[in-house]
């Protein structure tokens, strides 16, 4: 019998005229990674004419009345008119529940079907206050990377896209898996919704990464870290540590120490047969109560029931215990 892993995902990217090409990478390089996805591009014509280039659309809109979820890329200029049938397949795919999320700018064709009322939002921040303006009845959150409202989904730039379709994955099939493809994009899995979309460097200072340090937190997880550990390793003040932290992450040290370990809590829980005690102990929570706190507060479930939904889900990818879960 075929395993919950292997069943297809019908994924619709929906494109049409003056679509942003970058955009439509990141749910085809996350997800056309991934086993378990069935992926089409779908659109309203049959060919269709971007700034550099025409594309050929294999796929007409019916695609989207059998999706899961839907990918609307971000559109060159904010005041083109969407064509009416694509307003009117996103509406009736959002009534029967599907998913859908925007990438940068295609947060102005969820606005245009009227599926961002009442929600929050993000876009590009250039055009932030352009979306608010053009959805008063949404909350618009301009400096952040994406955001989660559960059936509709927005993120900023193409560069957002790939979190948003990274934390995607990592709900649909678990940390490792997200984990995995991170690795073979080349990307860090470390971007969480609430970050800044672009980083206020202070120019007075030599600009300076804190790569090293978190590559030496994420492998000392066990160790009982404190911010004055962490200003020590790097040799710098614990001011100075916070002011570069947020700059570089957009949070706090302690706050992405936790993160990071609820994320490999979340590793561990899907590969290893480790009890919660064991597993508390690999991470740094000290018991298993502040693990089973921590872990409920940031997933949303208990450990346990994690488990119980993304254990032994990996066939055919190689998995190794990585630093960067």
């Amino acid at each position: 019998m075929e395993s919950d892993f292997m069943i297809q995902h019908s994924i619709a990217v929906l494109v049409f005229d003056g679509v942003i090409v970058p955009d439509l990478s990141p749910p085809l390089g996350v997800f056309g990674r991934t086993e378990g996805y069935d992926i089409r591009l779908c659109g309203p014509e049959t060919t269709i004419q971007t700034r550099y280039m025409g594309l050929s659309v294999p796929h007409d809109l019916s695609a989207l009345t059998e999706a899961d979820t839907i990918f609307v890329p971000g559109i060159e200029d904010i005041e083109r008119v969407i064509p009416p049938a694509v307003l009117n397949a996103l509406r009736l795919a959002h009534a029967r529940g599907a998913r859908i999320a925007s990438i940068c700018t295609g947060a102005f064709v969820l606005a245009a079907a009227g599926l961002l009322d009442g929600l929050t939002a993000t876009t590009h921040w250039r055009v932030a206050g352009a979306l608010a303006r053009r959805c008063p009845d949404a909350v618009v959150e301009e400096n952040m990377l994406f955001v989660d409202n559960g059936q509709v989904l927005c993120s900023a730039g193409a560069a957002a896209g790939l979190d948003l379709c990274l934390h995607m994955l990592r709900a649909d099939k678990g940390a490792a898996v997200a984990a995995q493809v991170a690795r073979l994009a080349v990307v860090q899995l470390a971007r969480e919704g609430g970050q800044a979309q672009f980083i206020d460097y202070d120019f007075s200072e030599p600009t300076e990464t804190l790569d090293p340090l978190l590559d030496w937190v994420r492998e000392n997880l066990d160790q009982p870290l404190t911010v004055a550990d962490l200003a020590h390793r790097a040799a710098k003040s614990v001011r100075t540590l916070n002011r570069r932290f947020h700059q570089q992450t957009g949070t706090t040290p302690l706050q992405w120490v936790q993160r990071e370990r609820v994320r490999r809590a979340q590793y561990l829980l899907e590969v290893t047969p480790l009890s919660v005690e064991e597993i508390t102990t690999r991470t740094g929570f000290g018991t298993a109560a502040n693990l089973r706190d921590r872990f409920f507060r940031v997933v949303g479930v208990t450990p346990s029931a994690y488990r119980k939904t993304f254990a032994g889900r990996h066939t055919g990818l190689s998995l190794e215990v990585q630093a960067e879960v």
